[in-house]
């Protein structure tokens, strides 16, 4: 059995009824040119962005979890 789904990410993520993260991130990625072009001493931008990336990896996982969900509930209803 095949699934396959035409969707954009604007329209999955508001099917999924994720926030619309752009803005922050324009936001963030301005804050890292600014201090990149002030020349910090020290500046990690891997430090920076850390709690995002824990948190994407997180969501990632949930929907995975999601899918293989629905997808044992159809294949139980075929039973």
């Amino acid at each position: 059995m095949k699934i396959s789904i035409d969707i954009t990410p604007e329209e999955m993520r508001t099917l999924m009824g994720w926030p619309d993260v752009q803005p922050l991130q324009e936001e963030m990625i301005d804050k890292i040119r600014e201090q990149m072009d002030a020349g910090a001493e020290g500046y990690d931008p891997l430090s920076l962005m850390k709690p995002f990336l824990a948190q994407s990896s997180n969501s990632m996982e949930s929907f995975q979890k999601l899918i293989a969900g629905v997808m044992s509930a159809y294949s139980k209803q075929g039973d």
